[in-house]
């Protein structure tokens, strides 16, 4: 089998970038405070969505046999708590990523 690698749809480095320009807009006023809003919106909606996938593919590296171990440092420190504790909230609600998107694709729906 094959591996085959996904990049991710969106870096921070994208984020950062945009960012910068919609400061460089804001400064020549092409952004008034409604359309700022309106963009605060969308983040918010987008920042959920990340969180979702990214409790996705914590369920999922799990499934394929990731150990706690292995996925700590994507959590910042190190230490195995952060996820344990997140995989625990998670398995309350479903027992594996199909469901998980299930339940998100409800959502969306």
């Amino acid at each position: 089998m094959t591996e085959q690698r996904m990049s991710a749809p969106i870096t921070s480095a994208d984020v950062l970038a945009w960012l910068e320009n919609a400061t460089e807009a804001v400064r020549r006023g092409e952004l008034d405070a409604d359309s700022i809003i309106g963009l605060l919106g969308e983040f918010r909606q987008a920042s959920t969505a990340c969180a979702n996938a990214s409790d996705w593919l914590l369920l999922a590296a799990r499934e394929e046999g990731a150990s706690l171990r292995q996925i700590a440092p994507v959590f910042g420190k190190g230490y195995v708590r952060a996820p344990a504790a997140r995989l625990e909230k998670l398995h309350r609600q479903v027992q594996n990523s199909g469901q998980w998107l299930e339940i998100l694709r409800r959502h969306e729906g």
